[in-house]
C-alpha cells in the first residue's frame, strides 16, 4: 500500500495512452502564517458589510423592499444611517425580479432622496442572438465585468433572493450552489448583498433564521439576516427592524420604522412609499417579532392553531406532565403566552398529583377525549366553567389526583 506521501504525490495522475502522462492536478493549500489579517469592511457598522450577504425577511406588507430601497439611498447620498452614524458615498446595484423601476423603484428612490445616478438596475444580457433575462448561474462573472467599469459598487439588492437560485430553492445543496456566484460576485466587487425574502407561513415564534422562505441554507449562508414585523395600534404601531443574526458581530437589536407616502421630487402628481427610522430598540430578534405577531390577527391566529396541533398530537396517547409540554413547546418555537391560549381553547384540564415539593402536574384531554385536530370535541364538549369544577378525593397518602381550571396559570 503506497504512503500518504506517495498517494498525495499520485493524486490526479491521469494515463493518456502512448503519449504519456497528462499534467497532474493538485490541491492548492495556503498557510495560515502567509495570511494577513484584516478587518471587516462595514458599509453600516455592525449592519452591513461590505463583500457578505445579508438577508432581509418578513410578512408580506412590512416593507422589506423599502426599507432596502432607504439602504441604497443612504449609500448613493453618503447620508446617515438610523443610528444616525456617516455612511460613505457608493454606487449600488439593484437586480428585482417583482418591482418595475418606472413606477415603483425610482419613484420611491427619488423620494428617498436618492442620487439616482449612483444606482443602476440589472437588465437583460445582451448577446449577438438578442437580449436574453439575467441568470445568476451563469452571468456573475459578465456582471462583475460590467460593473467593474462603475469603480466603487458598495451595496447590491437582490429582490426576491430566491430568484437568484435556478434549482429547487426547499433543497440545501441547491440553494448553495446557486448562491455561489452570487456571493463570489459580492466579495469581487466588495459590495454588501442584501437579499429580500419572506417568513414561512405559520411559522411565528420560531428562530426566525429558520423562517426564512425556502431551505435553511438561505440563513446558513447569510453572515447577517434581519427579520422585519409590524407592530400593533396599541404599541404606537408602525413597524420594527431587528438583527436576528450576525456571524460577525452583535446579533441583537434593532430599530422602529414606518412606511410614509412623500411627493417625488420633480413630479408633481406622483406619490411614493419611504421608509422613516424612528429610536432604536434592544432585545432578541426572535422576542421582538414574536410580541409584534402575536397581535396582529394573522400571526395571533396562525400561531394559536400550531400551538393547538402541537398539543393535540402531544396529548393523543394521554396525560404529559406540564414541564415537559412546556420544554417540547419551547423547542419548537411556541411562546408561553400562544400555549396557554391553546391549552384554553382545547378545554386540557390540569391534574395535579402529591404534595408539596413532590408534587406534579399533568396536562390531558377530558375523560379521556383526545383530538388530534384541533380539539374541537373537546373544546365544544368538555370546556368547563371554574363554578363546575370538582375536586376527587384523596386516594391514599400523597397520591391525590386533582381536576384544576387553569385561568391565568400554567
Amino acid at each position: 500500500m503506497p504512503s500518504l506521501a506517495e498517494f498525495a504525490a499520485g493524486a490526479g495522475t491521469v494515463e493518456s495512452g502512448e503519449s504519456g502522462e497528462k499534467p497532474r492536478q493538485t490541491v492548492n493549500l495556503l498557510c495560515a502564517a502567509d495570511v494577513t489579517p484584516e478587518p471587516i469592511r462595514w458599509l453600516w457598522p455592525g449592519w452591513l458589510a461590505r463583500g457578505k450577504l445579508h438577508v432581509i425577511a418578513g410578512a408580506p406588507g412590512t416593507g422589506k423592499t423599502t426599507v432596502a430601497l432607504a439602504m441604497a439611498a443612504t449609500v448613493s447620498t453618503a447620508g446617515r444611517w438610523p443610528d444616525r452614524s456617516a455612511a460613505t458615498a457608493g454606487n449600488v446595484l439593484i437586480w428585482s425580479g417583482e418591482d418595475d423601476p418606472r413606477d415603483t423603484l425610482v419613484p420611491r428612490l427619488l423620494a428617498a432622496g436618492a442620487d439616482v445616478s449612483r444606482i443602476h438596475f440589472v437588465g437583460d444580457v445582451q448577446e449577438r442572438g438578442g437580449a436574453r433575462p439575467f441568470d445568476p448561474a451563469t452571468d456573475c462573472a459578465l456582471l462583475a465585468a460590467t460593473a467593474e467599469r462603475l469603480s466603487d459598487v458598495a451595496l447590491l439588492l437582490v429582490d426576491p433572493i430566491v430568484s437568484a437560485v435556478p434549482g429547487d430553492s426547499h433543497k440545501n445543496a441547491e440553494v448553495r450552489r446557486g448562491l455561489a456566484p452570487l456571493v463570489d460576485l459580492g466579495a469581487k466587487l466588495g459590495a454588501a448583498i442584501v437579499g429580500i425574502s419572506h417568513f414561512t407561513k405559520g411559522t411565528a415564534g420560531r428562530d426566525p433564521v429558520e423562517r426564512v422562505t425556502g431551505s435553511i441554507a438561505f440563513g446558513a449562508l447569510a453572515r447577517l439576516v434581519f427579520g422585519a414585523a409590524k407592530l400593533p395600534d396599541e404599541e404606537g404601531g408602525g413597524r420594527v427592524f431587528c438583527r436576528a443574526k450576525s456571524n460577525i458581530g452583535p446579533d441583537s437589536g434593532g430599530f422602529r420604522y414606518d412606511l410614509r407616502e412623500r411627493d417625488v421630487p420633480g413630479y408633481p402628481s406622483l406619490t411614493a412609499s419611504v421608509a422613516e427610522w424612528g429610536e432604536a430598540i434592544e432585545g432578541e430578534a426572535r422576542e421582538i417579532l414574536a410580541a409584534a405577531e402575536a397581535s396582529q390577527p394573522e400571526g395571533r391566529g396562525a400561531a394559536l392553531a400550531e400551538a393547538e396541533e402541537f398539543l393535540s398530537g402531544i396529548l393523543e396517547s394521554g396525560p404529559v406532565p406540564k414541564r415537559d409540554i412546556v420544554s417540547k413547546a419551547e423547542a419548537e418555537g411556541i411562546t408561553l403566552d400562544t400555549l396557554k391560549r391553546a391549552k384554553s381553547s382545547l378545554g386540557i384540564e390540569s391534574r395535579k398529583r402529591g404534595f408539596g415539593k413532590d408534587a406534579t402536574t399533568s396536562w390531558t384531554f377530558p375523560d379521556g377525549h383526545f383530538s388530534h385536530t384541533g380539539g374541537a370535541i373537546a373544546k365544544q364538549a368538555h370546556k368547563k366553567s371554574s363554578a363546575s369544577m370538582e375536586f376527587e378525593p384523596p386516594v391514599c397518602g400523597n397520591d391525590i389526583d386533582t381536576t384544576e381550571l387553569e385561568e391565568g396559570f400554567l
